[in-house]
């Protein structure tokens, strides 16, 4: 294949870069920031795709935030590639805040409390249901026996608080986030097209004083001509 890697990268290598990007965060994120505005489309487009990244990285759906930011960028006619970026704002550092937010928010709308020591042990708690599920899948084919008790405790107390904090708290951050990209895209753009502007006329000069001397040379060589 055309753009097969000529080696191919190792899985663990993969996962560990996906932890910790080659470069540092520092670096990805600057990356990142640097693609998302050079994306040629309009500045509400393109804010519209990072309102969908951001606000599916607030909930609980791991594993499916890029496919979901891709279909709500759609649905929102806003830039796909713009949301599949955004989604880069849940990382490593940003997670304690994240699931903060949204399991507070959660557990506020419900009426209920978020436990000491529960934000903690949340990934755990959704590794050891991974794990329970996967289990219970694998039971259809084999011997062993179906327990739903635990995924029903978890979905209880932790999923569904985190789903509908995480919707609300979505909502609002994917909102802000809205209003400060659109200034921001539209100025750097309107700087690009200044730019490209610029250059364009300075290529266009540069052209045009190169065929005025050519004509030059011509004329003086058809004068010593005849002279």
């Amino acid at each position: 294949m055309i753009f097969k890697r000529r080696d191919p990268k190792p899985f663990l290598r993969g996962v560990a870069e996906l932890l910790w990007p080659r470069g540092g965060w520092a670096r990805a994120f600057h990356y990142v920031k640097h693609r998302m505005r050079r994306l040629p489309d309009s500045p509400e487009r393109i804010a519209r795709g990072i309102w969908a990244g951001v606000f599916i990285t607030f909930t609980p759906l791991f594993g499916f935030h890029l496919f979901l930011a891709a279909l709500i960028a759609k649905l929102m006619k806003g830039n796909i590639l713009a949301s599949l970026m955004a989604t880069f704002v849940g990382n490593p550092f940003t997670f304690v805040f994240i699931a903060l937010a949204s399991m507070k928010s959660g557990h506020w709308i419900l009426g209920s409390e978020l436990r000491d020591g529960e934000l903690r042990s949340l990934s755990w708690k959704f590794a050891n249901a991974g794990s329970e599920l996967w289990h219970n899948i694998m039971a259809i084919f084999t011997a062993d026996a179906v327990d739903w008790s635990g995924l029903a405790i978890f979905a209880r107390d932790v999923f569904y608080p985190y789903l509908v904090g995480g919707i609300m708290s979505g909502v609002f951050f994917a909102t802000i986030a809205y209003y400060l990209a659109v200034p921001v895209l539209r100025a750097y753009q309107k700087r690009r097209r200044g730019l490209i502007k610029q250059k364009f006329e300075a290529l266009k000069a540069k052209t045009a004083a190169k065929a005025e001397e050519k004509k030059r040379s011509a004329r003086e060589k058809k004068e010593q001509a005849n002279g």
